[in-house]
């Protein structure tokens, strides 16, 4: 096999499909036009955003804005301008991309950061029966393995790490680690700009085990005016209620348009909404004395009383310049501005990581939280990488991984299957004095609900409270990672969940046990797009919450839907 001889080069000629034209994705179509493959199809919905520009190396200051694919696609062209390289601006869960799509090439080559569309990538070229490389890098770490049909591990044979979540209580009472002030940041900035949730409010969980002493207090000694000040300062609801039931007349849940409707009548005044979320409400969590009994109080901000000065802090205005509360309380008002001018009338703002307002409004305030409890605060650059869950991409790892693909995929061409190798990217050399590990790729699981013979997944879930809605958008959309699912019960012919649209509005709020889905029930699940059928065998827990689902491993034992397992690095 090398490039003199005319039976490999022809090979070369086949087609090949990449997903993906961002870190991993640049990197390999430069890669591969050079290693001589003239036939690519790239497709990627992605544009170009000034973050990208330092490690996204076919791309330039000119191009921001524009297609990653069609960019990426003209880029190769200046460097082989004989390639035929098809570009598609479009998402690769489009059913457009289709299995007869997918049978159309000689191998898939994934560059995704998205673990919902490797997934159906995944599907889809074991059901079309094409090779797939799988890449992925995190930070220094990187990862390429190769999926063959009932020959190797698939994407899915294990299942991959969940995002953390934190409590509630942590989160709006007690938090003692940055992120916890990150994450009230987020949802501050969602309870003014965003998408309403009752999970994002931010005020003081009064609901809380150690605040439920307070609460009685409060009910059973009057207000002591401070019902007053909370209505100044935009804890009460419409109707008047307090909206974190610190004076409620019955009335627990709080309204969710209240914080937005608030900060709109004052205008989104920056003093004002300062003065609230970093003073009325802290002063609100020092009354819950028990809070405080075995931890350090938080202390109030002052708009006019804040330092301008940071141990050993260097005064240049760089991302990785750690602000002064002076500085959090001035970006915070400019962030404030910026957000407040593009929200007109009901219209929602949805948090960006490559939006530089939205990540300045969260660094300012998640560091003025931090620094109200004592907690050590970050720089822009760092809160940013922990705002967005993202590792911080290395362009070296990036290449790295791109070349080890083109390696995998020469052999797949060529028909030297039995060379295969699954390649990691580790840390520090192994034993063997090698950073770059290669292994054999295992075969596939005998368990695994997506490319085994036995597709039977057992999910446990309480059939009481859970709603049909539920299981089709949560359980079968997001944990399964089905496009289009249709569900059904065999023994009674219950229709659970369609592919086709408003077909289940009648019965979508209706508990699992209404439409007989019970206590060891089994359901036949498929997805035409994916062609994938699974066996979903229902198991009632009277343990679990509402639209609350756990999936049993092979073991018997429970684990979350997505795991903790994964030899998968899912950011690029």
């Amino acid at each position: 096999m090398g490039w003199c001889d005319n039976s490999f080069l022809s090979k070369l000629k086949c087609r090949v499909l990449v997903v993906g034209a961002g870190g991993i994705g640049c990197e390999l179509l430069k890669n591969l036009v050079l290693a001589g493959f003239s036939n690519i199809d790239v497709v990627d919905m992605d544009t170009i955003d000034v973050s990208n520009l330092n490690r996204q190396f076919l791309f330039r200051r000119e191009h921001v804005g524009k297609s990653k694919a069609e960019t990426a696609a003209q880029a190769v062209r200046t460097l082989v301008p004989n390639v035929n390289i098809t570009s598609h601006h479009d998402s690769i869960l489009n059913e457009r991309y289709n299995v007869d799509f997918f049978q159309q090439f000689t191998v898939v080559l994934s560059a995704l950061d998205n673990q919902a569309a490797r997934n159906h990538i995944n599907r889809l070229c074991l059901a079309a029966r094409v090779p797939l490389i799988d890449s992925g890098t995190s930070g220094y770490l990187g990862q390429v393995s190769v999926i063959l049909r009932d020959k190797t591990e698939c994407y899915e044979c294990w299942s991959k790490s969940k995002q953390k979540t934190y409590p509630g209580c942590t989160i709006r009472n007690t938090p003692t680690e940055l992120i916890h002030c990150i994450v009230w940041a987020k949802h501050l900035f969602n309870q003014l700009f965003g998408e309403l949730d009752i999970d994002d409010d931010v005020s003081p969980d009064l609901e809380s085990e150690e605040a439920k002493r307070v609460d009685e207090e409060v009910k059973e000694n009057g207000t002591d005016g401070r019902k007053e000040d909370c209505e100044e300062r935009g804890h009460t609801a419409a109707n008047g209620n307090l909206v974190n039931g610190m004076v409620s007349d019955g009335l627990k849940e709080p309204q969710k348009e209240c914080v937005r409707v608030w900060a709109a009548k004052h205008h989104f005044d920056p003093q004002t909404l300062f003065h609230k979320f970093f003073h009325d409400d802290i002063k609100v969590l020092l009354s819950m004395e028990n809070l405080w009994k075995d931890r350090r109080k938080p202390t109030p901000l002052e708009w006019n009383e804040l330092s301008n000065q940071n141990a050993g802090s260097s005064r240049a205005k760089t991302n990785d310049h750690l602000w002064t509360v002076l500085e959090c309380r001035e970006q915070f008002e400019k962030a404030l501005f910026d957000l407040s001018a593009r929200v007109k009338d009901d219209s929602v703002l949805v948090w960006d990581k490559d939006d530089d307002a939205s990540v300045r409004f969260v660094a300012a305030c998640g560091n003025l939280r931090a620094h109200i409890f004592d907690i050590s605060m970050k720089t822009l650059f760092d809160i940013k990488s922990m705002a967005g869950n993202i590792i911080p991409a290395i362009a070296t790892t990036n290449a790295v991984v791109a070349g080890m693909i083109v390696v995998e995929a020469m052999k797949v061409v060529s028909g030297k299957l039995h060379k295969l190798r699954n390649v990691f990217i580790t840390r520090r050399p192994n034993p063997h004095h090698k950073v770059l590990v290669d292994m054999t790729p295992n075969k596939p699981r005998s368990s695994c609900y997506v490319c085994s013979e036995q597709r039977e997944v057992v999910v446990k879930t309480n059939v009481q409270l859970t709603t049909v809605r539920a299981f089709q958008q949560k359980f079968l959309k997001e944990i399964l990672n089905m496009v289009a699912p249709d569900a059904m019960v065999p023994s009674t012919g219950n229709i659970i969940a369609s592919s086709e649209e408003g077909e289940m509005d009648a019965v979508a709020d209706r508990k699992l046990i209404e439409v007989g889905v019970v206590n060891g029930c089994l359901l036949s699940c498929d997805d035409f797009q994916q062609k994938l059928e699974i066996r979903v065998q229902v198991s009632h827990d009277s343990g679990l919450e509402a639209d609350e689902f756990e999936i049993a491993t092979d073991s018997g034992t429970v684990e979350s839907a997505n795991g903790n397992r994964t030899f998968y690095f899912d950011l690029s």
